[in-house]
């Protein structure tokens, strides 16, 4: 009797299983829940919901909530088509005195695709500064932008007033439209750094405000490689020609850069068999890739700025490089052809879902 009421039990189940199972039934949408901002607790949209959490943006699914778009508000094409070029300084005393500006402009990260960006000096990424561990630094920093922001030091270990937190106001006040903020420290430690922004970080990193700092140690002449390469690796999401910050909790991206570029844009590295390289990646964007190079190993010598003593060095020829992190191999080109380094992540390496594209370059090895 007790398995035939146990029978009885399944079968009178099975019906709300199969139903909720079924292919024509609709999944719960995510407005429908009372902790989605804009949303009432009866359900219905209040006047604060985005306009697209009903159907969606094009391209993305149907009752997802999505961030707006980027604002074109100010914003003229881009004058330079290559970022992380170096920032030339001038000398007040022996303290090293950059300029720096924050400004929209319109980035084209391929032959076919323009971003509206928010940009250091109007590249993306922005310039690379590079000193010398020791140097005394200075960064007159102006926002041309149209919304409040700053600049932090990724990694650097400056005064607390000098790390450019204005969201939350740990550092600074944010640095108004028009504004201009003086930041001055000293250049340590030695290694492979950025800056961003570091107001309404979700979108203004994403889309742009985000550059290259190297600090080379005192003996940089003795131990320099023969080539050595900063790569930023960053996300876009473009849909309709319409710019968006590219979020975890809005779906994936469609389109990837290194340097601000896709494939096939992204220049080749050449390199002459025999020589040492340095790569140095940079995860700006809020992404994992794990970083593939094919014909050779590499051995990991730096990991967010910090060296790797030589007993502790991996070599591998894939390595995950998490927002924030910075890592420095090296490798002996001795193996000549045209080698593909690219993201692991397959998806990575297209362009608005096209292969090939995203985070693929060419590493040329010359006999």
């Amino acid at each position: 009797m007790k398995l035939r009421r146990q029978a009885v039990a399944v079968l009178v189940a099975l019906p709300v299983v199969l139903a909720a199972c079924s292919p024509t039934s609709a999944p719960a949408s995510p407005s429908m829940d009372p902790s989605m901002p804009g949303m009432d607790m009866g359900g219905s949209s209040s006047p604060s919901a985005s306009p697209a959490a009903a159907g969606g943006m094009p391209g993305m699914g149907g009752g997802l909530m999505v961030d707006k778009p980027v604002s074109t508000d100010g914003a003229v094409p881009a004058t330079a088509t290559t970022g992380l070029q170096p920032l030339p300084f001038t000398l007040d005393g022996q303290t090293k005195v950059f300029q720096l500006t924050a400004k929209p402009v319109f980035w084209k990260i391929n032959g076919d695709t323009q971003v509206t960006a928010l940009t250091y000096n109007g590249t993306v990424p922005g310039p690379l500064i590079r000193v010398t561990e020791g140097d005394r630094v200075r960064i007159v920093f102006t926002n041309e932008l149209t919304t409040p922001t700053s600049v932090h030091w990724h990694g650097q270990f400056v005064p607390s007033n000098m790390d450019g937190v204005a969201q939350p106001e740990l550092s600074q006040k944010p640095v108004m439209p028009g504004g201009t903020f003086t930041y001055e420290f000293e250049a340590k430690p030695a290694g492979t750094f950025m800056y961003h922004s570091h107001v309404d970080t979700d979108t203004q990193i994403n889309v742009g405000l985000f550059g290259g700092l190297i600090v080379d140690p005192k003996n940089w002449a003795q131990v320099k490689p023969d080539v050595d390469e900063t790569l930023i690796l960053n996300e876009w999401r473009v849909i309709d020609g319409v710019t968006y910050p590219a979020m975890p909790s809005m779906g994936e991206p469609n389109f990837f850069t290194i340097n601000g570029k896709t494939y096939p844009d992204i220049p080749t590295i050449n390199v002459k068999k025999g020589q040492r390289v340095r790569l140095r990646f940079v995860g700006a964007g809020q992404f994992e890739h794990p970083m593939h190079l094919h014909g050779s190993g590499f051995k990991i010598v730096a990991t967010d700025g910090f060296p790797v003593p030589a007993a502790a060095q991996l070599t591998k020829d894939t390595i995950p490089v998490h927002p924030g992190e910075r890592f420095d191999v090296e490798f002996v080109a001795n193996n000549p052809g045209r080698w593909a380094l690219h993201c692991h992540v397959v998806h990575h390496t297209t362009n608005n879902d096209v292969e090939p594209g995203g985070l693929l370059m060419v590493v040329n090895v010359e006999p």
